[in-house]
């Protein structure tokens, strides 16, 4: 770290002409923090056993030959990435079922052992040589918790996860980021894994130095607290980590979500978020891919609150990203290109109410060069800087970056516009900005610009400022459920009923939200309205806390019943009300 700031000072001094540049202030990114973010966006690939099992999570009781793509191709998955922007691919090479879709030589449940291309198959070689050719980075989730692995809640299972890692990142070249899901559930002896993380986070460090490993606390990159794709609007990179570990031992929420004020390391948000309602592909979702709107939301969200956006796109199961989140990629990618391919700002005359220098004028906001910047001197907390234009110019989207090399530091600002009287108007405020903030303000034309830095932790360095036009986002509104959800008690079965006995194929049962929701039950059915035959004695919602959406439960085979009964087991909460749907599927 030390040779980083020196690297950084010498670098600064040189170029400001003598001028002493900032000192770094608080946590900082390592220079491979930094590159990672400028990625911006990236792909998440869910692929495994419950693509065709039609779950979210399996069991690890699912047979090898359950995996079965019949036309996969993954230099389609790559050439799709490219197309719409991304810079990276990340593969669960091994979900909490325990299935390896490479040849882990730690694992007896891996496509080795599968019909599927005579047991010779190896997703993680195509994907890494389709990463390469088309100038993507690869990446690889492996999950800790193995509910396959008969060492798992052994002494003995570190040892066996360390060699998996090992597997996964020696034959494949450059492995860019880790990413270590916290769940530690129960294996099939019944127990829970306690993980040594300094065993598996060495290990990665040992082959890939650089690589971004991702958990609640890092050390590379957290989780952003949700599984929708929103970073808070308040988004520091520094987070308190002492105390904490990854799953269950994680910060609060609101930590993930915004980060701490002078945290003492630097933990960027990644916010990951499904294409799809699910993680795994369902014929069923199909039509129900997320509009382009919400898209959009996601992306101002995410990418202009300071976090890197991880889409997650699942191939079918003919091992191809299917034509309906094609379609929409293809979209966003034109969306994205229509609304950030004209900077309004270029061209101004620009002014700071404080500079620090030569070297550090303003003028290096409008600039392309990332490692230009301005600055003010070191006992300056509040700064105006003020844009001029030649003829009135028309946009409603505001951009600002901090030079994060030398830390995060802002902590409020406002924006104004000239208005047609002469008079400065507010038109937006916010709170951080870090590597990126996107402001969105009403459509506004004017022949000035002032961004006010009202608070910062030490000295202000900025270095970008771009206007742009979305006239594409129309407005997106998150809602947990629709209006025609019932009211239950938590504490009540969710009964439904028909007025004669059907045949019901399954169940959907939708939760309000992650606060308030039931994640283990018991289901009955009846085929009178009076006697009822338990179906499932003791069953979990699979990720329903961390990804809200409606579960739908399919049997082995259908049943004849007129009325179902779903009983709470387990909750998030204790009490309280949750708006719900519960429906048969018939």
């Amino acid at each position: 770290m030390k040779n980083w700031k020196s690297m950084i000072l010498t670098a600064a001094v040189f170029a400001g002409c003598g001028v002493k540049a900032p000192e770094p202030y608080g946590a900082l990114p390592t220079p491979a923090q930094v590159e990672w973010q400028k990625m911006e966006f990236n792909m998440f690939v869910h692929f495994g056993p419950n693509t065709f099992t039609n779950v979210e999570w399996g069991d690890g009781t699912e047979s090898v030959d359950v995996f079965a793509p019949t036309a996969l191709d993954c230099r389609q998955w790559a050439a799709i990435a490219k197309e719409a922007g991304m810079k990276g691919i990340i593969i669960t090479g091994k979900h909490h079922d325990g299935f390896c879709i490479w040849p882990n030589p730690e694992s007896t449940h891996t496509v080795a052992q599968s019909k599927w291309r005579d047991g010779k198959g190896d997703i993680f070689k195509e994907l890494s040589e389709a990463c390469r050719e088309y100038g993507l980075k690869f990446g690889v989730y492996i999950s800790p918790w193995d509910q396959n692995d008969p060492h798992y809640g052994t002494p003995e299972y570190n040892e066996v996860f360390r060699r998996t890692i090992e597997h996964a990142h020696t034959n494949y070249g450059e492995v860019f980021e880790q990413w270590f899901d916290g769940a530690c559930g129960e294996g099939p002896n019944g127990k829970q894994q306690v993980y040594d993380w300094d065993l598996f986070n060495g290990e990665v460090y040992r082959h890939h130095p650089n690589a971004m490993i991702f958990t609640d606390v890092g050390p590379g990159c957290r989780w952003i607290g949700n599984e929708s794709g929103i970073a808070g609007e308040t988004c520091w990179s520094t987070l308190n980590i002492k105390g904490f570990g990854p799953g269950r031992q994680a910060p609060p929420k609101k930590s993930l979500n915004g980060g701490d004020m002078n945290g003492e390391a630097w933990v960027t948000g990644e916010a990951d978020v499904s294409i799809r309602p699910g993680w795994f592909w369902r014929e069923s979702e199909n039509d129900d891919v997320k509009s382009l709107d919400h898209l959009l939301y996601i992306w101002y969200n995410s990418v202009g609150h300071n976090s890197l956006l991880l889409l997650n796109v699942p191939p079918d199961t003919r091992g191809l990203i299917n034509e309906s989140d094609q379609a929409r990629l293809k979209e966003f990618r034109q969306a994205l290109d229509e609304i950030f391919s004209t900077d309004y700002a270029d061209g101004a005359a620009i002014e700071a109410s404080h500079v620090r220098g030569r070297g550090y004028e303003a003028a290096n906001l409008l600039d392309d060069d990332y490692d230009s910047y301005w600055t003010a001197e070191d006992d300056v907390r509040q700064a105006t800087l003020t844009l001029s234009f030649n003829e009135p110019r028309t946009f409603n989207r505001v951009q600002l970056q901090e030079y994060i090399p030398l830390g995060q530091r802002v902590c409020g600002f406002n924006i104004e516009a000239l208005d047609a009287d002469g008079n400065w108007k507010r038109i937006g405020e916010s709170t951080t900005i870090g590597y990126k903030k996107i402001v969105l303000t009403d459509m506004v034309t004017t022949t000035g610009l002032r961004i006010n830095i009202t608070d910062a932790l030490a000295v202000p360095v900025l270095n970008g400022l771009s206007l742009y036009k979305d006239e594409i986002y129309k407005g997106y509104v998150y809602a947990g459920t629709n209006s025609d959800a019932l009211w239950y008690k938590l504490d009540v079965p969710l009964e439904w009923s028909a007025d004669e006995k059907t045949l019901v194929k399954g169940f959907i049962y939708s939760p309000d939200h992650e606060d308030n929701c039931i994640t283990r039950y018991r289901l009955e059915a009846s085929v009178d309205g009076q006697t009822w035959t338990e179906v499932f004695a003791n069953k979990r919602f699979d990720n329903i806390v961390n990804n809200p959406i409606p579960q739908e439960v399919i049997f082995k085979k259908p049943i004849e019943a007129k009325a179902l009964r779903l009983i709470p087991i387990e909750t998030r909460e204790d009490d309280g009300y949750a708006s719900r749907e519960f429906a048969a599927v018939l």
